[in-house]
């Protein structure tokens, strides 16, 4: 992979296309992931206003405090980026506190796990709309379009994405290649959003490697009699998210009206 043509095409791809909407820059939410990073400082060398934003949420310190070491290894490199903090826990606990109670608490993570990638999103485009600038995602190409591992309206709710045709291995060469700090580098990937350091491999079931193994046999048109062992367990974890996450991956259906219908009799 020539990883510094590869840069420069997604920085420029970045710069026109902001240049061309007539907006002045792009706001970034960090949290401390090689996801993040690298969107952000890809953002950042555009020379274009960057506003990269922290908002944590019951946030394990691991995660704040690689996001701010980030914020501060970019702000050294690049005059054109700064930063907001944003507190988003007391609001996150002050939604929670007006929904009806739940008899099993159980039941409603994943909905709660939502709620905080939707409230990031709003954060976002709060400063977006405040400074002319584009939500830029941090999704890569195996979360986005394999397994559909990020929040629908959340996460997912950008304005363009500058690494989601990159494969994670693809995103750690990119990382490596620009110097992004170690720390992050070497940091199992986490979603953020539990409050916890469970990470992505814990709850999917599998590595990025593998998924993305997965991922090529997916389109080669295998099937999971294909394999054996791992192997298979691995592609049936994969296939399984694919099928599940689909509706994310897909446009918003429309329930089309014959015209037959709209006609007067």
């Amino acid at each position: 992979m020539q990883t510094e043509k590869i840069i420069d095409y997604i920085v420029n791809w970045l710069r026109d296309y902001a240049q061309n909407a007539g907006m002045k820059g792009f706001v970034v939410g960090v949290s401390g992931g090689i996801d993040s990073a690298l969107t952000s400082t890809l953002c950042a060398r555009t020379g274009l206003e960057v506003l990269c934003l922290e908002m944590p949420i019951h946030q394990a310190k691991s995660q704040v405090s690689r996001a701010a070491n980030h914020i501060a290894w970019l702000k050294d490199h690049f005059p054109n980026v700064r930063s907001e903090w944003i507190n988003l826990t007391p609001v996150f606990d002050s939604l929670i506190s007006v929904m009806p109670a739940v008899d099993n608490e159980e039941k409603r993570h994943m909905s709660l796990a939502n709620t905080r990638a939707r409230l990031r999103m709003t954060s976002l485009y709060y400063f977006a709309a405040l400074e002319k600038y584009l939500v830029a995602g941090t999704g890569n190409k195996v979360e986005d379009f394999g397994v559909g591992f990020y929040t629908k309206y959340g996460d997912g709710g950008v304005d363009l994405s500058p690494i989601a045709d990159l494969l994670k291995t693809e995103v750690y060469a990119l990382a490596a290649q620009l110097g992004i700090n170690r720390e992050i580098q070497v940091a199992p990937p986490t979603d953020g959003l539990w409050g916890d350091n469970r990470t992505d491999e814990e709850q999917i079931g599998a590595s990025y490697p593998e998924l993305e193994w997965a991922m090529a046999m997916a389109d080669a048109g295998k099937s999971a009699d294909d394999f054996e062992g791992r192997q298979k367990e691995v592609f049936e974890i994969y296939m399984r998210y694919n099928t599940v996450n689909r509706h994310k991956m897909l446009p918003i259906p429309v329930c089309e009206i014959p015209q037959s219908l709209k006609e007067t009799s």
